[in-house]
């Protein structure tokens, strides 16, 4: 049976529509404080060795957790972990309101990672509870729409953040990201999420994590398409962290006729529209998911060569570098939603959560590197805006052949790693 249209999804089903609602008010918000930190640091220290310690910082708190994310989501009930990391975020949202000059930094920083950590458990426990509250058919369906939906919460909530931050400062976006959190929770509270526990996974969740990290460790290494699909995804952020964390929010500060917080807005927005597309193009032209996972190292090769572009671009019109800056997210996006579709068709429920949280670890701590090389290039003169952007795609285009050309035939195996010796 075909799966529903996105509207229908939406409509018919009452219990995703309010899941997905949920998530895209926090996510708007979310891009609020992101514009408004980013200005922050540009305006207090102008250094871009901070902006990328900034991103890792972020990605950093959301890897080193993902372990233990991944535990929690598979032995604790997701809806109410959903629940909790909002709460805990309605309070942080606002503690950025007392930054305010250089000597904050820290402060700022010390939330910056809170937030993303508890992020990290959200996202963690959404990806897992999904499948449990949408049919098979309609999986890729609710994929897509997920990535899109981010994607749209990216458009929007960066360029009305930019809008906000340019006119009324940073403290209201501050304030509008703490009510979104609120308005999410409230979503989220009549929900029934269903969802199958590992009666194997027991005992205390400190002495048990190890254990299960290694459990999931062993499930992606067990089969070899898995494995590559995730470090494929990987490969994509050691250059794109960089690239979207990075650079672009430096090329945003450069815009002349604009001010640095709606430039940020600006290329965001770029790349929002980009993530939103390439999730329902992906949808709609690969219908067949026996050749989704070599597509997986094409669409990171096609990325990249748009980013080599946008950085030849720099110096011709505004409107052609967002343009390509929007086609390489959309390849990007598409990869996303292949991958991630079938990591959860082959991986069972019961393990759905440390299978995703390892491979979020895996994509951060990519990340992490990234972007704090990229901030250090560029503060030193090692490269200039241009050079960075030229050199981290032609690293992309260079992983995604890799993945392309690796293309591991799939195995059928029985996995029983729930019991340990």
């Amino acid at each position: 049976m075909a799966g529903n249209s996105y509207i229908s999804l939406v409509k018919e089903n009452k219990t995703y529509r309010k899941f997905w609602l949920a998530a895209f008010i926090s996510m708007f918000g979310e891009w609020f404080n992101t514009i408004a930190l980013f200005l922050i640091i540009l305006k207090y220290t102008d250094s871009e060795l901070l902006l990328g310690i900034l991103m890792a910082v972020r990605m950093g708190s959301f890897a080193l957790m993902q372990p233990l994310f991944g535990l929690l989501a598979d032995r604790v009930n997701r809806k109410k972990l959903m629940i909790i990391t909002n709460i805990f975020q309605i309070f942080l949202a606002l503690a950025f309101i007392w930054v305010d000059g250089p000597e904050d930094m820290w402060w700022m920083f010390l939330c910056s990672g809170l937030m993303m950590a508890l992020h990290g458990l959200y996202v963690t426990a959404e990806r897992a509870a999904l499948p449990n509250i949408v049919s098979e058919e309609d999986l890729t369906t609710a994929n897509a729409l997920d990535s899109a939906t981010w994607s749209t919460a990216l458009c929007l909530g960066a360029f009305a953040g930019g809008l906000v931050v340019s006119e009324y400062g940073v403290t209201v976006a501050f304030i509008i990201d703490s009510v979104t959190f609120v308005i999410g929770t409230l979503l989220l509270i009549p929900l029934n999420v269903p969802q199958s526990f590992d009666k194997a996974s027991s005992g205390s969740i400190i002495t048990s994590s190890l254990r299960d990290i290694w459990i999931g460790q062993k499930r992606i290494q067990s089969e070899p398409r898995l494995f590559r699909i995730i470090f494929a995804k990987t490969s994509w952020n050691i250059a794109g962290g960089g690239l979207a964390g990075v650079f672009l929010v430096l090329a945003g500060n450069n815009i002349d006729f604009v001010g640095a917080a709606l430039g940020f807005g600006i290329f965001f927005f770029a790349r929002g529209i980009g993530t939103g597309i390439g999730p329902i193009l992906a949808r709609q032209i690969f219908k067949d998911p026996e050749k989704w996972p070599r597509l997986i190292g094409l669409l990171i090769v096609v990325s990249g060569m748009f980013y080599l572009l946008v950085g030849l671009s720099l110096d011709g019109p505004l409107l052609l570098t967002l343009c390509l800056v929007t086609l390489a997210h959309t390849a990007s996006g598409g990869n996303w939603v292949l991958s991630t579709v079938l990591t959860q068709q082959w991986v069972e429920d019961e393990m759905r959560g440390r299978v995703f949280s390892t491979d979020m670890l895996l994509m951060s701590i990519g990340q992490v590197i990234s972007t704090i090389s990229a901030g250090y290039l560029i503060e030193n003169g090692y490269v200039n805006l241009q050079q960075g952007i030229l050199s981290f795609a032609c690293l992309m285009i260079l992983s995604g052949c890799i993945f392309t050309i690796w293309n591991p035939k799939q195995k059928h195996t029985t996995h029983a790693y729930t019991q340990v010796a």
